[in-house]
């Protein structure tokens, strides 16, 4: 395992956030959290990305504990956070964004060329066709500004991704094209943590799933354990719902 959680837990104050918390990332496969909202994904993803330290388990990385002071640090150690809000600058080009904040020098200057060159070759190495790099990220599609975070990521050396709803606010076909992405980080070798509410997202490219609620683990499975119609109703919350429907059944 690239890292891994024991018993992890939270709390704020008088709020207990994340309750035994174990999971694990490795090399090539994707674990999957999934959970409504209060789930307990934000906090998760805070410790893994080094906002937050966790207070009670341990949080491991290449088999040793570790307690990160920042999200440098995490990233330091490969570990790379892709938020819902992407960091990116709309009026911005691909390339200017995809260097934001660790732009290649020319001796003092900001090498253009290397920039725009690299910025290229590195999406086309994942498969992503942008048509021009020199167009304002704001005119890309959600699924391909999602895609051009991830080939950001992996170019700066991460080795986990840490995705944090990349699927939520897209429809069918956007969705479809940041899951293509997943899969081929996942097979370069990197491992991925795709944070998500939707068990029809996630169950195509996960080969493990942590479900959460009310930051308490409702369980983790392998893919090989667990059916699309079992996660979808573990999520539904099962006999839960079942109770419901019997509720609002007409007599």
């Amino acid at each position: 395992m690239i890292i891994e959680t024991r018993g992890l837990g939270k709390r704020f104050g008088s709020v207990l956030a994340l309750r035994d918390v174990s999971m694990g990332v490795a090399a090539g496969e994707v674990t999957c959290v999934l959970g409504d909202n209060g789930a307990g994904k934000s906090t998760l993803i805070k410790i893994l990305s080094g906002m937050h330290r966790h207070d009670t388990g341990s949080y491991l990385v290449d088999g040793r504990e570790v307690r990160f002071s920042s999200p440098r640090e995490a990233l330091d150690r490969g570990i790379a956070t892709v938020y819902q809000d992407l960091a990116m600058i709309p009026l911005m080009s691909v390339w200017r964004n995809f260097f934001l904040g660790s732009e290649p020098r020319k001796g003092l200057a900001f090498d253009v060329a290397r920039a725009r060159r690299v910025a290229r070759e590195e999406l086309a190495a994942m498969g992503i066709d942008i048509r021009d790099v020199d167009q304002p990220v704001g005119t890309l599609s959600g699924g391909e500004r999602q895609s051009v975070a991830i080939a950001r990521a992996v170019h700066f050396g991460a080795r986990v991704l840490v995705l944090d709803e990349p699927t939520s606010a897209l429809g069918v076909k956007q969705a479809g094209v940041v899951l293509r992405y997943i899969a081929r980080a996942r097979d370069r070798g990197l491992g991925v943590v795709f944070i998500t509410h939707n068990p029809h997202h996630a169950y195509p490219v996960g080969d493990r799933f942590l479900l959460l609620n009310r930051g308490s683990p409702l369980g983790l499975y392998a893919r090989d354990d667990i059916t699309p119609q079992e996660l979808t109703r573990l999520m539904a919350g099962g006999a839960e719902l079942d109770e419901l429907a019997h509720e609002l059944r007409r007599e």
